[in-house]
């Protein structure tokens, strides 16, 4: 009985002191910089969304939140990095979608696991892609919908030109998606990033893109049409463009996001702390008007962001396999 009763005692101290320790790291994190990984070059959404939020986590925080660019390979190297970090709170990732969704599906020699390797805080920007023709090319000057575009590809089956950033982006997805649950047949012309693929839509070398938010301001100017956006709401910017869903395909929703990430074996109360702040950082409006160049404010909980990497995983690879696309 005695010896029950000390037993009982000891699991209590140790529960205390696990308890004790846990406030502990709590309250002294952080005590030196945070690394920021980006795996994609300065500039681009996944660094400024980066750079403006570790700006906000470094003044609240006290310590500076570092921005360290390792691009190449889609993001895989920084991704790599973090992933065989320590998880002592200190090397955070940011990526965006394809990162996490898609290097798994297309990349054979990928070096993370990327539902098993990390912890997922929140998302801070999603941004839909917008389907688009040129107006004043000949071919599409009639196409004004999502069912004209599919009329036209199913009067000419295999004929018809799309373009995007390159094999296997969101933007080759979603093409794939919307082909294959309208049942049409369309050629693929991969250019070398977005822009290049919007530049080629509008000088007539293919028919429609799903183009990135820079497509908003041409299709406000009128020199592209929008058909539908690729998310499962309306996009702001656009409030009378209806979703690809609205237009005849339900549950059709692939968007570009940008999100944050830590070592999986990093310690609760961290991830606790900087979700908490990450979250108040975007809800700031201050903050969120900066972060709204980049897409619409959009934050998770963490089993939220875990079940929507799960499910867009699944999604993708099925469109992967189903189109047998192959990465550059």
């Amino acid at each position: 009985m005695q010896r029950t009763a000390r037993r009982l005692l000891a699991v209590i101290a140790g529960l205390c002191a696990c308890a004790l320790s846990t406030q502990a790291v709590a309250q002294k994190y952080p005590v030196r910089p945070v690394k920021v990984m980006v795996g994609f070059s300065a500039g681009g959404p996944v660094d400024v969304a980066a750079r403006i939020i570790g700006d906000r986590l470094s003044s609240r925080l006290g310590q500076p939140f570092v921005v360290e660019n390792r691009a190449g390979a889609n993001g895989m190297i920084a991704a790599e990095g973090v992933a065989h970090a320590e998880g002592d709170g200190y090397t955070m990732l940011a990526c965006n979608s394809s990162t996490i969704t898609l290097n798994k599906t297309l990349f054979r020699d990928i070096r993370y696991d990327p539902q098993g390797d990390f912890a997922p805080l929140t998302t801070v920007v999603s941004a839909p892609l917008v389907l688009v023709v040129n107006p004043e090319n000949p071919k599409t000057a009639d196409i004004k919908t999502v069912a004209d575009l599919v009329a036209a590809a199913k009067a000419a089956p295999g004929a018809l030109a799309y373009g995007s950033g390159g094999n296997g982006n969101l933007a080759h997805l979603a093409m794939e998606l919307l082909s294959q649950k309208a049942g049409i047949k369309m050629i693929h012309v991969p250019y070398r990033g977005g822009s290049a693929a919007e530049v080629g839509v509008l000088a007539q070398e293919v028919l429609a893109v799903f183009d990135p938010l820079s497509a908003v301001p041409l299709v406000k100017a009128g020199k592209l049409r929008a058909l539908a956006v690729s998310s499962a709401e309306r996009l702001p910017a656009l409030p009378d463009v209806p979703t690809v869903a609205e237009a005849g395909y339900p549950g059709f929703d692939i968007s570009f996001w940008v999100g944050f990430f830590m070592p999986k074996s990093t310690p609760a109360p961290i991830l606790e702390t900087l979700h908490r702040e990450i979250v108040a950082a975007a809800k700031d409006p201050a903050i969120e008007e900066k972060l709204g160049s980049q897409g619409v404010v959009s934050v998770l909980s963490p089993a939220d962001y875990a079940a929507k990497i799960a499910k867009e995983t699944k999604e993708l690879a099925e469109v992967v396999t189903a189109a047998n696309i192959k990465a550059e």
